[in-house]
């Protein structure tokens, strides 16, 4: 698993390990002092010797490339922020399907609506559920109902309580 940080702190990483095994220390001291395997601090060793400081450097992360473009990306943020009904649709709320939809009609770029979630996660977005709540809602009337009535409708003076405390499964006695 890839340890945290940016590229560019794990390279520097990788030459401070250097540096401790040229001044010295052990492969496991110098792992100590970094937080990582021994093992690693070996690697990144044999890998200097063989390629010098370009061996060091980190390597592109693997994985299919994006099929949008950084510039695309930003631009479909932007039709996002216009909200859904800006591009015709009858509700303002995004859905995955109609997102890839967009995505689409302005790029040309066919993404299935299951790997539309993990583009937007991507770049920073998440998913939003929204309140089904009546528009005509009253919460005052809602709680003077609760304090005026619900006391005298609800089934037990405390609210919900089980029935018998023993298992409902008589197999798992």
């Amino acid at each position: 698993m890839r340890p945290l940080g940016s590229a560019e702190e794990l390279e520097r990483r990788r030459h401070r390990a250097m540096t401790l095994v040229r001044e010295g220390f052990s492969l496991n001291e110098a792992a100590r002092r970094l937080g990582c395997n021994a093992s690693s601090v070996m690697r990144w060793r044999d890998a200097f010797h063989r390629g010098g400081k370009q061996a060091l450097k980190p390597r592109p992360t693997p994985g299919r490339p994006s099929r949008l473009t950084g510039r695309q990306k930003a631009r479909l943020i932007r039709y996002l922020l216009d909200g859904s009904m800006s591009h015709g649709y009858r509700t303002d709320l995004w859905t995955t399907l109609r997102i890839a939809g967009l995505i689409q009609a302005k790029f040309a770029v066919h993404y299935h609506r299951d790997h539309v979630g993990r583009l937007l996660h991507s770049l920073g977005w998440s998913c939003q559920k929204p309140a089904r709540r009546a528009l005509q809602r009253n919460e005052e009337a809602i709680e003077a109902w609760k304090r005026r009535d619900w006391r005298r409708v609800k089934k037990t003076p405390r609210g919900w309580a089980p029935i018998s405390l023993s298992s409902t499964n008589p197999a798992s006695s």
